[in-house]
């Protein structure tokens, strides 16, 4: 198998960690890096991810990167910029992104249309690998292969949010406040319209063609005051929220996408969170019910849980290497893997 040469662009909380990924994976090479911060340019990416300096240190000349001549480009930045992005792929560079492109409305009508042109000018691959990880859409898609009949699919997240210490996200989404208002509602369907993507992609894949996808949100309060140290919830104020997106064909759902964020489970409606991170159900012959648990290591910090959203995108670039040229979904690339064998290799195991 050919090395890729990969490009990391943005070295955030999740750019960081696939930076890292790329420079551990054996069958990569890391040839550039993208850094949007000007204190990040000029600084070694073994130094901006925690590893041994490598020898390459990041820049903001995108003209510099591109003549590097990429096979890949891992695209990281919380808010995707599609001018960039239709440049990255004419120039031949495959991209995976776990960005959604949500502040656009996503990866449809105009916005997909150009996207899909830059692909065929340079004969190249766009895959949303998303953020939630988005490789459980493509775990809970292939379940559907034990049924002879499929009702709906419901996929659900449980997060234990109070240790994602951002005052802005929480207060955008109306956490601490006393109740949860229209505005407030509008506010947190702006902000998880990046779920509405996992809605449509596993419809997408399913063969469904929807007549709708709509929004839901519900809101539980405090049952006691809550001081995380960092964020306050008054007793009765807003401490967590249900909602996502409901695909629907002739007026049935068949799709859902659920997320259930908690500041703490001391709630006054009592809700039933799992243990469980992400949930799968499939109503069919069978039923089929998955649930899927993530135990960290015991030296992973609070953002090292990014982890899970950034090896799920350089896991792939083989197989995005190896697709059709065009905006790919679920089915085009298969199931990401981690390169097992080459690491245990590697340790002399």
């Amino acid at each position: 198998m050919d090395r890729l040469k990969v490009i990391q662009w943005n070295t955030g909380k999740v750019g960081k960690l696939a930076l890292r990924a790329i420079l551990d994976d054996p069958r990569l090479e890391l040839v550039g890096v993208f850094a949007h911060s000007p204190d990040k340019v000029g600084v070694d990416a073994g130094t901006l991810c925690g590893r041994p300096e490598t020898g390459i240190t990041a820049t903001n000349d995108i003209d510099a990167l591109l003549a590097l001549k990429p096979d890949s480009v891992v695209y990281t930045p919380f808010t995707g910029d599609v001018d960039q992005t239709v440049r990255l792929l004419e120039s031949g560079a495959d991209v995976v992104s776990t960005n959604l492109f949500f502040h656009v409305g996503g990866i449809q009508g105009e916005v997909r249309e150009r996207l899909e042109a830059a692909c065929r000018r340079g004969n190249s691959s766009l895959y949303i690998s998303g953020i939630n990880p988005g490789w459980i859409n493509a775990i809970a898609v292939a379940q559907t292969a034990v049924c002879r009949d499929v009702q709906s699919l419901t996929l659900i997240e449980s997060a234990d949010c109070s240790v994602y210490e951002s005052v802005e996200t929480w207060s955008f989404l109306g956490m601490g406040e006393p109740e949860a208002t229209d505005e407030t509602r509008k506010a947190a369907q702006t902000w998880l319209v990046m779920f509405r993507d996992v809605a449509v992609r596993m419809g997408e894949a399913l063969g469904y063609e929807f007549d709708d996808v709509e929004f839901f949100i519900e809101y539980a309060s405090a049952a006691e005051r809550v001081d995380l140290g960092w964020f306050v919830m008054e007793k009765g104020s807003n401490a967590a929220l249900r909602g996502g997106w409901r695909g629907k064909v002739g007026g049935k759902t068949v799709i859902t996408a659920t997320v259930v964020w908690y500041l703490t489970r001391k709630l006054v409606e009592n809700w039933d969170i799992d243990d469980d991170q992400h949930r799968i159900l499939i109503e069919g012959e069978p039923n089929v019910d998955t649930r899927v648990r993530y135990t960290p290591p015991s030296h992973w910090g609070n953002h090292e849980w990014d982890t899970m959203t950034a090896l799920p995108a350089v896991n792939a670039l083989h197989q995005i290497k190896a697709a059709r040229a065009g905006v790919l979904g679920l089915l085009d690339i298969g199931l990401p893997h981690a390169p097992a064998a080459q690491w245990s290799r590697l340790r002399g195991g």
